[in-house]
Parts: C-alpha cells; structure tokens; sequence
C-alpha cells in the first residue's frame, strides 16, 4: 500500500487540527477534510475561546493536563510569532473569582498558564461579593480567525477540502482507507452514540475596547472575555438544549450579570447574539474501532465529545489522535498483499 486515503470528518476545531497533525505526522497521507458546516457555521466559531480547561470526570488528570500543555505551549509559540493576529491568537490576563472558597487553592493546570497566583486583597476589592480569586495569564484562541488559518494550513499540506453531509460512515468505503470522526454532536448519528449531548451555550459579542482583562465566576457560567476584536459576555450551560435562536430574555440576563463584575460594560455596544451547541459526553471519546460490515472492513478513529474544553486541548488532543491513525497506517500496511516481484 502507497498512499493511505484518509477521511477527517468534522470540520470545527478537533476536525481541522487532527487533519493538520496527520498531515505532519503519518507519511504517505493522503488527507480530505468533509463536512456540511464550516468556519463560520461551526460551533467552533462560537466558543469564546480562552484556554481554561474543562476538567472530564471520566478521565485521568495526568493526560488532561498533558492535552492542555501540549495545547498551550503549541498556542503560545503563535501568539509569540509573525502569524499571531492570522490565526486570532493572543495572550490575555485577568481573574477567575470565587464567592465561596474553593474545594483545592490552584487547579491542575495552575503551572501551564503563566504567573499564576492568588489575587491580593486589594484586587478583590473590585469584586465585593466574592471572597477568593486567582489571577494568571492564559490565551485566547478566536475561532472565525483560527479556523480558516488551520484550513489554509491544511490545504498547504496537501490536504483536500469538500463539502458534503455524510449520513453513515459507510459511505465513505472504499474511497477511503481510513475514517477519523470528529463530527461532534453528529456522533449521535454516525456513531450510534447516545452518551453525547447538547449544552446550549449563548453569549454575547460586544464592543467595548476599554474592557482589557478577562474576569470569571468560578463557577464558569458568567465571564467576560475580550479578544482582539470583540468582548464575548457569557454565558449560560443547558444541557439537552438543541434551540439554535438566541433567547433575548437570556441575553438580557448575561449582560445583566457581566455589568455585575464589569459596571462598565453598560456602555457596550454593537451587541451581537450567537448561540452554540457544545458535544458533551461523559468523557471525551478517542479512540480506535474497526466496523465490520458485510465482510468489508472500515478502520476508524474517533474523537470526539469535548464539551466546553475543545480549544482547550486541541492541539494535544490533536497529536494522540494522529498517533491512533499511525497504528491503523501501520496495520493496513503490514497486512497488505504483497506486489508480487
């Protein structure tokens, strides 16, 4: 076997980024990235899109913390390069605040970001109704820039982009030799998976220029996060939610509880309203099956089921995934018949 036809399908922040990494990391690939939403119509392109993990109940500590610095260090080095503002990727420091203290002092991920500390008394001043915080720098990955930049990316590897629904992972044999799903919520369908779920996130998108930190309720419902064209206020967490339409009755609560924290935000303005549908599962789901079906053989990887933490372990997600496709390469091509001499 010469070349290895692989199908990414899913064309949001896990589908783009696995598709890049394969591109890089599995010899004698052949890359087509298949989707019928992409940037700006993904969730992806909603997500506010700072680097604050999402802790997964259902895995281990040690390897999430793995993914996020992958993630960040991977990040940083754009943020720290010529490409930065194409690929919508800056730093930004600020506060996460809590009104109760919290179960442990500094998360796992408190020695990935940078300067993390605990907030002085006179910082907690501006937030009287909370009695602890933290303050550290992190990034900011914004997605209607960073995804088009993966996209441009891919295609600079080689790889082909097409536009397509796909009803059954089936369809794609035997054009391809090998299928990676990150179709997210379409996993329901695709996979046959009933663990992943809808939870509706709306936010706002604001002008306010002067707003130059990012604050957080600990409890990562309210926030405020500004980028480097916009401010996003959020948010809200409804699981099982699958309304697309923006709630004003929502928006208005949102703005109400971000002036809370930031009373100058009564003077934002050019407010937009966007809604997404973060994939939540249990526990994010990535790994290797192979559908056998009529005695015809479709080796898959799946990955999928980030929640509200894709950004945030993307790229380190990204790199075990392309690893999973490395041992299906390596299976198809010792097993392959022999061209005779």
């Amino acid at each position: 076997m010469d070349t290895v036809q692989i199908a990414v399908v899913g064309a949001g922040v896990i589908g783009l980024s696995t598709a890049l990494c394969i591109s890089k990391l599995v010899p004698r690939s052949s890359i087509t990235v298949i989707s019928d939403k992409f940037t700006p119509d993904t969730t992806s392109d909603v997500a506010a899109g700072i680097l604050i993990p999402h802790a997964y109940a259902d895995t281990p500590i040690h390897k999430q913390k793995q993914w996020f610095r992958e993630t960040f260090d991977h990040l940083l080095a754009i943020a720290n390069s010529a490409e930065a503002k194409d690929a919508g990727v800056l730093l930004v420091s600020g506060w996460q605040i809590f009104q109760n203290l919290p179960t442990e002092e500094a998360p796992f991920w408190a020695d990935v970001v940078l300067g993390f500390r605990k907030m002085t008394e006179a910082e907690l001043k501006k937030f009287p109704q909370h009695v602890f915080g933290q303050a550290f720098t992190t990034l900011k990955c914004e997605g209607p820039a960073y995804l088009p930049w993966l996209e441009k990316r891919v295609k600079g590897s080689g790889g082909l982009i097409l536009k397509r629904r796909i009803e059954d992972l089936w369809e794609l044999h035997p054009s391809f030799d090998i299928v990676v799903n990150c179709s997210g919520l379409g996993s329901r369908e695709l996979a046959g998976d009933s663990k992943i779920l809808p939870v509706r996130g709306q936010v706002l998108k604001v002008q306010a220029p002067w707003v130059k930190h990012f604050i957080r309720d600990g409890s990562g419902l309210t926030y405020i996060y500004p980028g480097a064209t916009n401010v996003t206020l959020g948010g809200t967490k409804q699981k099982g939610d699958w309304n697309l339409s923006p709630d004003p009755e929502i928006s208005r609560d949102i703005l109400s509880r971000c002036c809370a924290l930031e009373p100058s935000l009564h003077g934002a303005y050019h407010i937009e309203e966007k809604v997404g549908l973060r994939p939540f599962r249990p526990a994010v789901r990535l790994q290797k099956e192979l559908l056998v079906q009529d005695g015809r053989k479709l080796p898959v990887v799946h990955h999928y089921g980030h929640g509200s933490g894709g950004i945030s372990v993307h790229w380190g997600m990204a790199l075990e995934a392309s690893k999973l496709v490395s041992e299906w390469v390596h299976t198809l091509r010792t097993s392959a018949p022999k061209a005779k001499l």
